[in-house]
């Protein structure tokens, strides 16, 4: 089963607080328990990657209800529900972050306004439902970095072949290929000479060679068989061993099936690939401006 929404998660974590206090492991065992979770549940991790999915909703409940006033932390890693939260349980059968609003204190903490709240809550709470904090933040992040290989796909089409084949060559330099030493570093580019566009040595050492075939091609032009043949040909008759084909477009079946027979060692890179690996090492792409997500040092409080 998938892990539930995240404020599915609200109510069952401070029902069970409603009789004893409760330590971070006991809380995250009972909520398990209470949603009949398995071992591939437990190791889902959000859409980042950056946590796992339990651990972050739980994590996030606690902020909310502390924020709330509905529970605190009487000694460290322990929590205990307040007044407020037994009164709630008295006449509540569930809690969702509308609920919260309700009180001053959760609705400054969430930047919401009662004048704003029917409006702006209504509009986010399918992703607010559904989604913790973190979650959003990476699903924003997804979206933003869709859209920018999109542009990044669109300008590569537009390059001539010569400044495609360079921009090829820069991605590999920044990625680690060609090592510290400038002179092995150096590329040489090698204009449709036998269906390889470029070499770059593997390592600072030089000890072996990458031959790079580039394809500006549009999108629905996609690099067959034959072309990958080609570039295995060429391979061969230069007796090198690793081969890179990078292309704006994608790879058909038999492409693919092609490189698997291959006794060269053959990585395929299509478009979108490709704009991802210009986004996570910044070839062709500045940074607007950072934000930092931080966390709670515990360590920096201990006595």
């Amino acid at each position: 089963m998938a892990i539930p929404k995240f404020q599915d998660f609200l109510y069952p974590f401070l029902l069970q607080l409603k009789n004893t206090d409760m330590s971070n492991k006991e809380i995250k065992d009972n909520l398990i328990s209470h949603f009949n979770l398995t071992e591939e549940d437990k190791q889902m991790k959000t859409k980042g990657g950056s946590a796992y999915q339990i651990d972050d909703r739980i994590g996030w409940c606690r902020q909310w209800l502390r924020r709330a006033l509905f529970i605190e932390i009487p000694e460290k890693g322990v929590y205990r529900i307040t007044k407020r939260g037994l009164d709630y349980l008295k006449s509540h059968t569930d809690l969702r972050q509308n609920d919260l609003l309700e009180y001053p204190e959760y609705a400054i903490y969430a930047g919401i306004s009662s004048e704003k709240k029917n409006n702006d809550t209504v509009k986010s709470e399918s992703s607010s439902e559904e989604l913790t904090p973190t979650e959003q933040l990476e699903a924003a992040m997804k979206k933003i970095n869709d859209d920018l290989a999109e542009d990044i796909l669109q300008k590569t089409r537009e390059m001539s072949p010569a400044k495609f084949e360079q921009l090829v060559l820069d991605l590999l330099l920044t990625m680690g290929y060609g090592g510290s030493n400038k002179n092995l570093a150096k590329v040489t580019p090698i204009s449709h000479d036998n269906g390889v566009d470029g070499i770059i040595p593997e390592d600072a050492l030089g000890l072996d060679k990458i031959y790079i075939q580039a394809k500006r091609y549009k999108e629905e032009n996609s690099v067959s068989k034959p072309e990958i043949q080609q570039f295995i040909g060429a391979l061969s008759e230069q007796k090198a061993s690793k081969g890179v084909f990078v292309t704006t477009s994608n790879f058909t079946q038999g492409a693919k099936d092609s490189v698997s027979k291959a006794t060269s060692k053959i990585v395929l890179i299509d478009g979108h690939s490709l704009a991802k690996y210009m986004i996570d090492f910044n070839v062709g792409v500045s940074t607007r401006k950072c934000y930092e997500v931080k966390r709670l040092d515990t360590d920096y409080f201990e006595e």
